[in-house]
């Protein structure tokens, strides 16, 4: 008969993304090893570690070889935190050791530094018996031993010094020795990296990964995350695998009676819609629409927009009689205007996680693609992430719009930003076409997996009464071109929103 093994202890490390990361958090009284480069966030997540500890009754001990306890301060103080009640042991040099007198003659300085610094170590551990110490930094130890045997010795000799002591200790390190020095990385029960990249443009991004820890499983991959008052926010990696849940098979209606007879009789619950055509086709205000008419039956939506300021999507949507501010104010939608140059992918995706997980959003809008894209020019694979998102969306019953904007106005020579078409179960086209000395608008759905829809091309008229969708346009040709044939009078588009 086979026994589960027992369930091992875990300790929150003070993130709640970095514990979902762990899957549970640390396993506890293990020592882990934090590295990454200087600015990268270590200091940050070693003291969210100890307050975490202290709100639940823990003692902690911060032991600093390279920061004063009034730079630590400074640092909780920034984030809004009081460290009163953790104990903090500075091992710095003293104005003495600076000193020609100060300097041994017998021995080589390192070897009397090394133990004097090793015994004040424990001893400070054996006086105060923490359950939680964080060593800041091991880049000063490495400087001591001077060679890697006594580094590696040092380092072990650590670790088993805590063993049976019920403490969880965080090894902090600075990347500051040679780049294939994994001393720390084989000892330590468990690695975390913080990394910190700079683009060309905008502000700094950061993502974690961890790289290893002993027999328990954990999340993979890099994890973006941004520091904020309050310490490391970690946007884990998203694996809509994990996210299934039943939904009723139903579908999600415009409020435009033409528009949803174009879809089949409306966009199925759980699928993603792309809304694509030229600047100015009346792209956004359609998927407005959408939010609205969801609004109005009592549905939460959110709109995450790139291009537009919410005060123009108000403006805009106020000109055509369907205004947003009584849904807004009432939190049926939700508005989320981007700053491009402070996004990374991950936040990104986090926000839209959120608000479908805690805030039961049932539709979402992004508003656009071309905005999705020309935020992160530098950032890879975000196909592969949003056809990761459109799944958890569609997993969870979400319905989801994509924008898309077409380079050039008319005629076979628009194009969109790279093929995102196959990531949609449906794609709905708008045109300009000219007839009879006017520009106008068409609209025709091109795809729908998993139901019939119409084949015909309409017209399409927004005006300050709404959206009005005129009969199919049978009586011309290549309306798709940009300039068709007429044979007859084509009927306009009068009908109003059902």
């Amino acid at each position: 008969m086979d026994r589960q093994a027992p369930a091992l202890p875990r300790i929150s490390t003070g993130s709640d993304g970095l514990d979902d990361v762990l899957n549970g958090g640390l396993i506890a009284n293990c020592l882990y090893l934090v590295d990454g480069d200087p600015g990268s966030g270590k200091t940050t997540l070693g003291l969210q570690f100890l307050l975490d500890g202290k709100k639940h009754g823990e003692t902690g001990l911060y032991v600093t070889l390279s920061e004063t306890r009034e730079e630590l301060i400074r640092v909780a103080q920034s984030h809004g935190w009081d460290l009163s009640g953790i104990a903090i042991h500075e091992l710095l040099p003293s104005e003495e050791s600076l000193s020609s007198d100060s300097q041994y003659k017998m021995f080589h300085p390192s070897e009397v530094e090394l133990a004097e610094t090793t015994k004040r170590i424990l001893s400070e551990v054996e006086k105060i018996n923490p359950t939680r110490i964080v060593f800041d930094s091991l880049s000063e130890l490495r400087l001591l031993a001077q060679s890697p045997l006594r580094y590696r010795r040092q380092i072990l000799a650590l670790k088993q010094f805590f063993v049976g002591r019920n403490c969880t200790v965080i090894l902090l390190d600075d990347k500051t020795g040679a780049s294939d020095d994994l001393q720390p990385q084989s000892v330590a029960h468990g690695v975390i990296t913080l990394y910190q990249l700079a683009p060309e443009y905008g502000a700094e991004r950061r993502r974690l990964r961890v790289t290893k820890m002993r027999g328990v499983p954990f999340r993979g991959g890099y994890h973006d995350f941004v520091i904020r008052p309050g310490g490391l926010d970690i946007f884990p990696r998203l694996i809509a695998s994990e996210h299934k849940r039943t939904f009723p098979d139903e579908r999600v209606q415009s409020g435009v009676a033409e528009v949803d007879r174009l879809l089949g009789g409306g966009i199925d619950r759980g699928t993603s819609t792309l809304i694509i055509g030229p600047a100015g086709s009346g792209k956004s205000t359609l998927a407005a629409q959408y939010l609205i008419a969801a609004a109005e039956r009592g549905e939460k939506g959110l709109i995450i927009t790139f291009d537009e300021s919410e005060r123009m999507i108000r403006k805009r949507l106020q000109s055509i009689d369907r205004p947003l501010d009584k849904h807004v104010e009432e939190g049926r939608i939700i508005i989320k205007q981007i700053d491009p140059a402070e996004l990374s992918p991950g936040e990104f995706v986090q926000t839209i996680r959120r608000a479908a997980t805690i805030d039961g959003v049932g539709i979402v809008v992004i508003d656009s693609l071309n905005g999705y894209v020309n935020a992160m020019p530098e950032e890879r694979f975000l196909t592969i992430q949003l056809h990761e998102l459109l799944t958890f969306l569609g997993q969870r019953g979400v319905v989801t719009l994509m924008v898309v904007a077409q380079t050039g106005i008319m005629g076979a020579g628009m194009k969109a930003p790279g093929d995102s078409s196959y990531l949609a179960d449906s794609v709905v086209l708008l045109r300009y076409f000219e007839a009879r000395g006017e520009v106008r608008k068409a609209i025709s759905v091109v795809k729908k997996r998993g139901g019939a829809h119409e084949n015909t091309i309409r017209e399409l008229k927004i005006d300050a009464e709404g959206i009005h969708v005129g009969e199919p346009l049978r009586n011309f040709h290549g309306v798709l071109t940009g300039v068709p044939t007429a044979h007859e009078g084509p009927k306009l588009a009068n009908n109003k929103p059902g």
